[in-house]
């Protein structure tokens, strides 16, 4: 280690306070990995080592690093506009001309956006939106949302709230009122609660009953919406057995219930079509938007609106009262255009689809011969590892996120970046990685599972 990084991380411990972490454990450590470039699926540590970004980032660098048409597109746009707001009835070239092609690239009924600065900011907006237009339609009292435990959407206090981690919820006092939570559809939880396997397609159809359920518990008339990402992303890359989407879409068209599809971790490519609604073949009301959209370069989110929600919004001469200092900032949504361009242009969708997400799901199901393996799961650009003890009866190490995390330090430490969640290791690699990286990611992945097996047996 160089004396420049122990400077950088003597300066982060006095004065960096971190999102989700132990604060009085990093500043006594003073250990924070500094990170000081990156290029391609790579990021690079202020000492020179070479780690292969399995999470793109945060689930958003989509596109890689280095892509130099979006730093072009910024910097041109910095010299020309370098901010302006949204307010007051006034745009910019921008804003204006991403709207178009977010409506371009969104499900067809999905012409309207409302710009916020990343996904937190998106499903606040959701919150408002949906109560909003059931205020506008004379039915004030549809006013509770139903999601999910474990479920995330963001760590403002209404996202939080909308977010079912009980963690969360402890510190702050939520969720705040007006929002409940119904059971997730998690497959292998079920079978490490049963012992064994379960049927999978009639757990889908329970799962979404739960939804009718709570509706009829609440009343119809006091229920507003429904809010899941099509596949949990922060909750474990759970991906719902078939059956699931299907019945949600069935129970909220006939209970009158908007159908809010958190995309930003599964939107822009990552399950292998532009947004994981078209994968599940469902027609969301809302849409939060983040991440992908810009892959990560500069932070912007927004929500796509479908147009009878959007008609509703614009009947009477009211304003919204709502929005943000940065809504369409116009250096971030250059970005973004820049972004869904080379998107396009590279038919990334395309070949995540047809090639790489297939490759990637051959490769990822090897790792399930792991011993410590109880589960290997993917779907497009998201994968997921189950860490138990014992494989024959789904059990879990009592310190389950003792072991992930030591899982976790070695990756970091032999060229990978894995998430650890409690039980879990995650990954959502950039979708322009290619087959080479695949196997090297692989092949890291199942040598840290050795290493691991080695530290807690030894």
């Amino acid at each position: 280690m160089n004396q420049r990084t122990q400077h950088l991380q003597q300066l982060d411990a006095n004065h960096h306070l971190h999102p989700f972490s132990d604060l009085k454990a990093m500043h006594e450590a003073k250990k924070t990995r500094v990170i000081s470039k990156a290029q391609g699926v790579y990021i690079y540590d202020n000492d020179g080592n070479k780690i292969l970004d399995a999470m793109s980032g945060l689930w958003c660098v989509n596109m890689g690093y280095g892509q130099q048409k979006i730093i072009d597109a910024v910097n041109e746009q910095m010299h020309e506009l370098p901010y302006y707001n949204s307010f007051f009835g006034t745009t910019h070239p921008p804003a204006a001309e991403l709207t178009a092609l977010l409506a371009e690239i969104a499900p067809a009924h999905m012409n309207q956006v409302f710009f916020t600065s990343g996904g937190s900011e998106a499903n606040d907006t959701v919150l408002r939106m949906v109560r909003h237009y059931w205020s506008s339609l004379g039915q004030a009292d549809k006013f509770t949302v139903i999601s999910r435990e474990n479920a995330y959407h963001g760590s403002t206090v209404a996202a939080a709230s909308l977010g079912g981690m009980t963690s969360m919820h402890e510190q702050g006092g939520l969720p705040i009122p007006g929002i409940v939570h119904i059971r997730q559809p998690y497959t292998f939880e079920e079978c490490v609660k049963t012992g064994g396997e379960i049927d999978r397609d009639a757990f889908g159809i329970e799962t979404a009953q739960a939804l009718a359920d709570k509706i009829d518990e609440l009343g119809e008339n006091k229920v507003a919406a429904f809010i899941a990402e099509p596949i949990q992303g922060a909750g474990g890359i759970i991906i719902p057995p078939d059956t699931y989407w299907p019945e949600i879409q069935r129970i909220c068209n006939e209970r009158n219930i908007l159908l809010i599809a958190d995309e930003v971790i599964c939107g822009f490519g990552r399950t292998g079509e532009w947004f994981g609604s078209e994968y599940y073949d469902i027609t969301p009301d809302l849409m939060p938007i983040a991440k992908g959209l810009s892959s990560g370069y500069l932070p912007i989110g927004g929500v796509m609106v479908a147009d009878r929600v959007a008609e509703v919004l614009m009947q009477e001469n009211v304003e919204f009262n709502h929005g943000f200092t940065y809504s369409g900032h116009p250096v971030c949504a250059a970005a973004a255009i820049a972004n869904i361009q080379i998107m396009q242009s590279e038919d990334i969708v395309e070949r995540v689809r047809t090639n790489t997400a297939p490759y990637l799901a051959k490769a990822w199901q090897t790792l399930a011969d792991h011993p410590l393996v109880g589960e290997a799961r993917s779907l497009g650009m998201l994968g997921a590892l189950e860490v138990v003890e014992d494989k024959a009866s789904y059990k879990r190490f009592e310190d389950t996120a003792g072991v992930t995390n030591i899982c976790r330090d070695f990756c970091f430490d032999n060229g990978l970046v894995m998430r650890a969640l409690s039980g879990k290791m995650i990954i959502a690699p950039p979708l322009v990685i290619n087959e080479a990286e695949i196997d090297e990611l692989v092949e890291k992945a199942w040598r840290c599972l050795d290493l691991t097996v080695d530290a807690i047996y030894s």
